[in-house]
């Protein structure tokens, strides 16, 4: 049996392990946090290094693939140190094949609703989002990226393409080499919530992006909101449910009654190519069109 395994750096709460068949392929998927500790994550890599099939990179990125440039998040690479003979991946492969799915897979399935409400999309952050921010405009929808709001805690809202590749260009070289925690929750922060940007997810028909970047600032009322995201355990379905929102669009597979991060199930399918390597866009692309992948819909209420 191929073994998948995601060290993450996010709570340890959120552990999951299931076995599923993927192409024939009798695989075992596991996630493992360690509460915001790296080091703790990168001896865990070092321990399982060569005895499983994939690694993926959990709670945080290795980098952001913005419009084919590659900016790495430096403070997170330590992590990966040990890691010599197993792939490893952070999800970026499926960000910009997987994901940019959903736009269409939302018209497709909900565009009447949609359309009653206003075709608006607030994205979390759009920078480490490439894919999913490009298909949502390509989509024809109005799109508020929050990067500088949700990552930053800076009053500004971008709205165009441009914008968030220029905000990449300048600003990424420099938050790159930031620790990680001061862009992004670790650990119990992931537990926090404290509601803020208000007007932006009133604004929005779809919030769309990271799920703890959403839930983050999230208010307690979001009535009638489509939520884009991956990442959701039964308890963050039931959240969203209490909190009014009518559909959830999970961009990965929901897999009892879990769906996973992207990292994850990047590392599943390198994991059952056995090529030993990370697999290019391409190859992931024919993989998903193979296994009938594509987001899912849950109508909450």
């Amino acid at each position: 049996m191929k073994r998948a395994v995601s060290i993450s750096i996010g709570s340890s709460k959120r552990n999951k392990s299931v076995e599923v068949v993927l192409l024939g392929e009798k695989i075992s998927i596991e996630r493992i946090g360690t509460d915001g500790d790296m080091e703790a994550a990168a001896l865990k890599y070092k321990e399982l290094d060569g005895t499983v099939d994939a690694f993926g990179v959990g709670g945080g990125d290795l980098g952001a693939m913005t419009d084919g440039v590659w900016y790495p998040f430096y403070s997170v690479l330590p992590m990966v140190r040990y890691v010599k003979k197993t792939p490893l991946v952070d999800g970026t492969g499926l960000k910009n094949t997987l994901e940019n799915k959903a736009p269409a897979f939302i018209d497709q399935k909900i565009g009447d609703y949609i359309k009653s409400r206003g075709r608006k999309t607030l994205m979390a952050a759009g920078v480490d989002r490439w894919g999913l921010s490009k298909a949502f405009v390509d989509a024809g929808y109005e799109v508020v990226f929050g990067d500088l709001m949700f990552g930053l805690d800076l009053p500004f809202a971008m709205r165009t393409l441009k914008q968030l590749k220029t905000l990449a260009a300048l600003l990424m070289p420099i938050a790159g080499r930031l620790p990680f925690s001061w862009i992004y929750p670790l650990g119990e922060k992931q537990e926090k919530r404290t509601p803020k940007w208000g007007k932006y997810y009133e604004w929005a028909t779809v919030i769309a992006g990271d799920f703890h970047l959403i839930r983050r600032f999230m208010p307690d009322k979001l009535e009638g909101k489509v939520i884009v995201t991956n990442t959701t355990t039964p308890e963050n379905v039931e959240e969203f449910r209490k909190a009014g929102v009518k559909y959830l669009v999970t961009t990965t597979p929901v897999l009892e009654g879990r769906s996973f991060g992207t990292n994850m199930m990047e590392a599943a399918l390198v994991a059952v190519a056995g090529k030993g390597r990370v697999l290019t866009n391409p190859e992931l692309d024919e993989m998903l069109t193979q296994l009938h992948f594509e987001p899912q819909l849950q109508e909450l209420n």
